[in-house]
Parts: C-alpha cells; structure tokens; sequence
C-alpha cells in the first residue's frame, strides 16, 4: 500500500533529521568531548545507512524531496508519487525538529536564534560564504549525492552494498559542505529547523529548495544519460 510507503518515507526522514541535526545541535561542540564537523558529516552519514537497511525495502529510502525529484528525472521512479513522497518527507522533518526543539530547549543557556542546525548563506554561512558560493556548493553536491545513488542502486552495481556507497557519499558531501551551508543537499532536512528558528531561516530557505531539487535532477539526468540500464521505472531500489 502506498500509505505504508509514505509513512516509511516520514518516519526515515524523522530520523535523518533527528540524527544529523541533533548531532549537531546537542553534541557538536559540547565540552570535553564535542563530536565536531566529522562526528556530525557521521551522524548525517550513519542516518541514511541504518535507515536504507531498514526501509529501503519499503519505500526505497529516498528520505530528501531533492532525492524523489533526480530518481524521477533519472527514470526510476514514478512522477506521480513525487508530491505525496515529498509531502511525507517534510512531515517527518518537521516533526524531529520539533522533538529536537523540545529536548535542546531544556539545557540551560539554549537559544534557537544560534542556528539550530539551519543552513544559510552570507551572514548565516558558517563560513561566511556568499550566496552564489552556496547556490553552486549545494547544486553539485546534491549533483553528485544523485550521480552515486543512481550508480549504486544500478542493476549492474554490487549487490548490497549501495546503503554503505550512499551514506558514505553524505558523509564526504557534509565534511566538505558544512563551512560553507551548514550542509542541506536535502530540502526537507532544511525545513523542520528553519521553521523554528523562523526569520532569517525562513527568508533564505528559498536557496535550500531550489538549488538541491536542481542538482537533483542534473544527477538523474546525467547518470540516465551515460548509464546502458533501460529507461523505466524501477521503484523501490533505492536505498537512501
């Protein structure tokens, strides 16, 4: 049943965001024993393989509206189920943003004003990276996130080992980004925190949408161009 894929799409993208961005809110740089920008590019990482090995199976894990909409151009999934994919991604990201609102804000000294994991630009990059620098990290990233998927998930690729090549991929894409967005490639991801942190959050999160659902779909495109697999859908097979 598709509601059944929904809710897997949800309840994985919860954990995604919860994870990653718990990872950073709660134990980045906490004292003594802080994880940082490679234990966080880890959270994100391990995130997407524990649950592609859990749900990839069911709804094919895609867990990134960014993910949906390249598989679709790549022709592995169906157009039709984009919206209600995407739908119930950003449920669930919202909705561990929530949570995470709720266990931070019990700490002293929390302010969600500090970022609370949302990306940026200008200003707001952790870097202080300008908006072109961040509209082009975040089109190649998510570029390349697609390019690996679709190779990893192609019927000629190792078999099971493509949960491991894709979460390894968001580790490296986070160990290069984080300077620069704070690391979306995922709009979903991008949404829950923003909504909390509201304001300036808010008002860039329009770069954070558009520019990973564009490499997206030049992953998918790209991948489809060079690849000798059939063009077709092939539903559920991606794992991540």
């Amino acid at each position: 049943m598709n509601s059944k894929k929904y809710a897997a799409e949800a309840i994985g993208t919860f954990w995604l965001t919860f994870a990653g961005c718990g990872s950073a809110v709660i134990a980045a740089a906490f004292p003594q024993v802080g994880i940082g920008l490679v234990g966080v590019s880890l959270a994100f990482g391990l995130s997407v393989v524990t649950m592609a090995y859990a749900i990839g199976h069911i709804s094919g894990c895609h867990l990134n509206p960014a993910v949906t909409v390249g598989l679709a151009a790549g022709g592995r999934f169906p157009a039709g189920q984009v919206l209600p994919y995407v739908i119930a991604q950003v449920v669930g990201a919202v909705a561990a943003a929530a949570l995470l609102y709720v266990i931070a804000s019990g700490a002293p000294g929390f302010d969600v004003a500090k970022g609370f994991a949302s990306n940026g630009y200008g200003a707001h990059s952790p870097g202080q990276y300008s908006l072109v620098a961040c509209f082009i990290m975040e089109v190649v990233m998510t570029m390349m996130f697609l390019f690996i998927i679709m190779g990893a998930t192609h019927g000629k690729a190792p078999a099971g080992f493509a949960p491991l090549a894709i979460g390894l991929a968001l580790v490296m894409i986070h160990l290069v980004s984080i300077p620069v967005t704070n690391t979306s490639v995922n709009p979903a991801r991008s949404t829950g925190p923003a909504l909390f942190v509201g304001g300036w959050a808010m008002a860039q999160l329009w770069l954070f949408w558009l520019a990973p659902l564009i490499g997206g779909v030049l992953g998918g495109v790209i991948y489809r161009w060079i690849s000798d697999e059939p063009a077709g859908v092939v539903e559920g097979r991606k794992p991540a």
